[in-house]
């Protein structure tokens, strides 16, 4: 116990000496360094009066507004990947669906057939594809019943979904 004791006092002393060392140098640095900051404030802007300020401008030149449009095109961004698409004959009575569309790159191009839940029936369609109008015919030779469904086209993230009826 008298160990324990001995410690704890210790400590506390160390603790108690260090606080009230720290208090005195904050106390006397403070003092000096505001009394030291004014003096060099009063003397610099004496100075900053007679010479002006401690170091150069630029020459100043006249503003110049341009009324040139700059036109930046983000690819991807301003322009659609995919657009102009559209399905044909709707309603499918002859079994020859048409889809058209068109790409303004080359990319990758997916048509699916999908019911109303949204469960894919069939993928007609999937490869890369140049830039420009697109055609494509599929038969359907009586691989769907009659009903309605969607195309659902597909060009890299862009996506666009048409309604189809077949009889």
């Amino acid at each position: 116990m008298k160990r324990k004791f001995t410690y704890l006092n210790l400590w506390l002393h160390v603790i108690a000496l260090a606080i009230t060392i720290n208090f005195a140098f904050a106390a006397n640095t403070v003092q000096q360094d505001t009394t030291i900051a004014i003096r060099k404030a009063k003397n610099a802007k004496n100075s900053y009066l007679k010479n002006g300020l401690p170091f150069a401008l630029p020459p100043l030149k006249p503003g110049i507004v341009s009324t040139t449009k700059v036109n930046v095109n983000r690819q991807g961004q301003d322009e659609k990947l995919l657009s102009n698409v559209q399905v044909y004959p709707n309603p499918v009575t002859n079994q020859q669906l048409n889809v058209s569309y068109e790409v303004s790159r080359n990319t990758n191009i997916t048509i699916k057939i999908v019911d109303l839940l949204g469960n894919d029936i069939a993928t007609i369609f999937s490869q890369r594809v140049e830039s420009g109008d697109q055609k494509f015919s599929y038969n359907l030779n009586n691989k769907l019943s009659r009903g309605f469904y969607f195309v659902r086209i597909m060009a890299g993230t862009e996506s666009t979904i048409k309604k189809l009826s077949i009889l």
